[in-house]
């Protein structure tokens, strides 16, 4: 059923009240500190423990890192121009270092694959450098304990005796150290002792694990962290995180071993190949420089021929100045001749042409000079100037004087070209008549000229490679720092795990009573019913300690007894106000049993007899009476009997000792048609008669859900109190309530909310000064556990 449809109050006011919502957790601050302390307890379990990880890191230099060099073993052919290469890419060293080449070196070299443990108390700790024993394989068969995946125990025994056993503890063996040992799964093995061996390690039971070879390489090429320091560095950072610190830096550092010896051997293989390449080119060069020296003794003695290769060298040399001087010589004529014919123009003339005659340079400079002054003067002077007609006659008579010089080194100039065509002639008729069989000599010379050109460069470049053999030594890699691991292991991180432990132990019961508050659907306190219904509240009770039947009595300071002075005060303001002097009848009823309505009943007829009234219980509950059950007396005659027999209503009364002033009439006999009764005239004059003879009338009805007995007799009461017991009673049920109540079926109705906690209730309770100590009272009779969560 909707909340909606019987929550009034609650559609008027929806706001949230931060302060009841916080306070519906910090009343369960104890929970909370458990929390906190189980919480803080498992991580303190947890990291006892749990098996700490060590990371270890180590830096490293990679060497030559240029783009496009060449390699350092093939620098020897570098001036030939046939070989190249590219410098070390970072990205591709860092593959070649997370190889699994290198890695199965590294786990192969340091034995990886095998680990030793022990049993603690708790859990199994590897141990590393510190194992008392060693598996040692020791024939063929053992070089497939790679694939093998295996586990078993190793008891050491005095008298330098083992116990192998299976991981079901199974005994398999008992052997010697350093005995050979064969198996159908392991091959030929040896169990021996090492150097830290003691008799301390006498009677333990040691795990020997064996993990195949791609399985171990596989994890450590996931767990090896490689990185730059920057985009532009060629320094690389190298990180494992292990449980053992010791075995990570190992692990490390082997690794970087691994990588500079498989650079190395690459370059001694580089190296290698050249060198042999060199050698075989030598024998080679040799054997054909060797032909071509007795091609040159055998030419020379068949035609007899001792130096003519130099006087032919010589014969060419000159022919070579000769034809120098004549081009020279030619061109000079040839300036001359040119220069003559620029006289002709009247302008200036070419300057520092060459010509052998200075003197013709500096005439010429002058007359440029000269030249000049003429230009400038005739484009201010008149024609009648004497300076510039003094211009004019000298420049005349240097253009004479030019013309004379020019023509007489035309002269001779032709003169020195005729003698020079001449010579050359000569030469080139000496040069034709060399012998055909002496050109065919200079062919073969050449030919040895360069064969033994090439073997001297190769005989220098066999040393340079030596010289390179040695330096491939050098490692391709730089360390920088070996690899440390610091004694802070990275994991578990304790702050992190005890504030993840606190919160755990903050949300963990927060969840719990947010869950249990969403999925309650009982009534547990005063605001539960004033946001669920329109009906007067008129108190609550909270639940009672004690095993008493009534609470109340003249001396009772408990929060229960507390709890109806209350009631009894608030019935007067709620009480109507009658005319005559009759007593106030009130009805007690509730929505289903076992609410607490007769015992409501029964302690508020005490509370209102203590204040000196006088009041009467009447159990008008047929179907199932409860007063004389409650109060643990035997069945006697009551309303039932009444209402069917002609009984006087005085001999139906009776009294406790525990409430001397209360009179009491229970239900009596259970009737088949109690409807029926409760419709007689009878009981009209039963109200009238006890409205006065008393001050106030308890009656002790049916439950309103189950049957319409109370209903029946509805207008008889001046109050009915409405008993709903707290973490009892379903929400949904209030509607049945608030139904009579808006249809008028239950005049004047107020709720009593019964069996309340008093630290649930939001700042309603009772006894202050008196139900504090009685709480306290009954609190230390409990167990110290319960005292604490109560």
């Amino acid at each position: 059923m909707n909340n909606k449809q019987y929550s009034p109050q609650l559609e008027q006011n929806d706001t949230i009240n931060i302060r009841a919502e916080l306070e519906k957790y910090l009343i369960h601050w104890k929970w909370f500190v458990l929390g906190i302390i189980l919480a803080l307890i498992g991580a303190f379990i947890y990291l006892r423990y749990s098996t700490p990880n060590y990371n270890a890191s180590t830096t490293i230099l990679i060497k030559n890192d240029k783009k496009g060099g060449i390699s350092e073993e093939l620098a020897a052919f570098e001036d030939l121009g046939i070989v190249g290469g590219a410098g070390k890419n970072i990205d591709n060293e860092i593959e070649i270092i997370k190889s699994r080449k290198l890695i199965n070196n590294v786990i192969q070299e340091l034995n990886l694959n095998i680990k030793y443990l022990i049993e603690g108390t708790i859990k199994e700790s590897e141990i590393y450098k510190t194992t008392p024993i060693i598996f040692i394989p020791t024939d063929s068969t053992s070089k497939f304990l790679h694939k093998i995946d295996t586990t078993f125990n190793v008891e050491v025994l005095p008298n330098d005796k083992f116990r192998l056993k299976d991981m079901g503890g199974n005994t398999v063996s008992e052997n010697t150290f350093s005995e050979n040992i064969k198996s159908n799964t392991l091959g030929g093995f040896q169990i021996e002792k090492t150097l830290i061996f003691g008799d301390s390690d006498i009677g333990k039971n040691i795990k020997i694990s064996i993990k195949p070879l791609d399985k171990v390489i596989n994890n450590y090429q996931k767990n090896i962290n490689i990185s730059p320091i920057s985009k532009k560095s060629s320094v690389l950072s190298l990180s494992l995180q292990s449980p053992i610190k010791e075995k990570a830096e190992n692990v490390l550092d082997e690794l970087v071993k691994q990588y500079n010896l498989d650079a190395i051997n690459d370059k001694k293989e580089v190296s290698k190949k050249t060198n042999d390449f060199i050698t075989e080119r030598l024998t080679n060069v040799a054997k054909e420089l060797g032909k071509l020296d007795d091609n040159v003794e055998s030419f020379k003695d068949k035609n007899n021929i001792t130096d003519i290769e130099s006087e032919a060298q010589l014969t060419l040399q000159t022919n070579t100045e000769n034809r120098k001087k004549l081009i020279e010589a030619s061109t000079e004529l040839s300036l001359a001749r040119s220069l003559n014919k620029e006289l002709d123009q009247n302008d200036y003339l070419p300057a520092n042409l060459g010509l052998s005659d200075p003197n013709i340079g500096n005439s010429i400079n002058e007359y440029n000079q000269q030249m000049a002054q003429l230009k400038r003067l005739e484009k201010s002077a008149g024609s009648k100037n004497t300076v510039l007609i003094d211009i004019q006659e000298n420049l005349s008579s240097l253009r004479a004087s030019l013309k004379r010089s020019l023509e007489n080194t035309v002269r001779s100039l032709q003169i020195k070209v005729n003698n020079l065509q001449r010579e050359a002639s000569r030469f080139n008729t000496k040069i034709s008549s060399i012998p055909t069989k002496e050109r065919e000599f200079l062919d073969i010379a050449r030919q040895q000229e360069i064969i033994a050109g090439l073997y001297s460069y190769l005989l220098k470049k066999k040393e340079e490679t030596a010289i390179s053999l040695t330096a491939t030594a050098v490692p391709n890699a730089k360390i920088i720092d070996k690899a440390y691991a610091s004694d802070i292991p990275v994991s578990p991180k304790r702050k992190i795990i005890y504030l993840a432990a606190l919160l755990f132990g903050l949300i963990i019961p927060f969840v719990i009573i947010y869950l249990r508050d969403l999925l309650d659907t009982k009534v547990h306190t005063r605001k539960d019913i004033t946001d669920l219904t329109s009906i007067p509240f008129l108190g609550d009770i909270p639940h009672s300690e004690t095993k008493e039947k009534i609470v109340i009595n003249a001396s009772a300071r408990s929060s229960a007894a507390e709890a109806f002075r209350l009631i009894r005060t608030n019935l007067d303001f709620m009480l109507p106000n009658k005319e005559s002097d009759n007593g106030k009848t009130i009805f007690i009823t509730s929505t289903t049993s076992g609410e607490g309505k007769s015992f409501t009943s029964i302690n508020l007829a005490a509370s209102l007899s203590l204040s000196g009234k006088k009041v009467v219980l009447v159990g008008m509950d047929l179907r199932a009476p409860k007063i004389t059950e409650y109060l643990e007396l035997p069945d006697r005659k009551g309303i039932t009997n009444y209402l069917t027999n002609d009984i006087k209503l005085d001999s139906l009364k009776f009294s406790i000792d525990e409430i001397p002033d209360l009179d009491i009439i229970s239900s009596g006999t259970i009737p088949p048609n109690p409807a029926e009764l409760l419709m007689s005239n009878k009981i009209e004059l039963l109200f009238k008669t006890l409205e006065s003879d008393y001050d106030y009338v308890i009656i002790d009805t049916a439950p309103v859900s189950l049957v319409t007995d109370t209903l029946l007799i509805a207008k008889h009461s001046d109050i009915v109190l409405y008993v709903s017991r707290a973490n009892y009673l379903d929400k949904r049920m209030l509607i049945i309530p608030e139904t009579l109540y808006k249809d008028k079926k239950l005049q004047n109705l107020a709720i009593i909310l019964n069996d309340t906690d008093l630290k649930r209730g939001y700042g309603y309770g009772y006894g202050y000064g008196y139900g504090y100590g009685y709480g306290i009272d009954q609190d230390e009779n409990k167990p110290w556990y319960k005292r604490i969560f109560s």
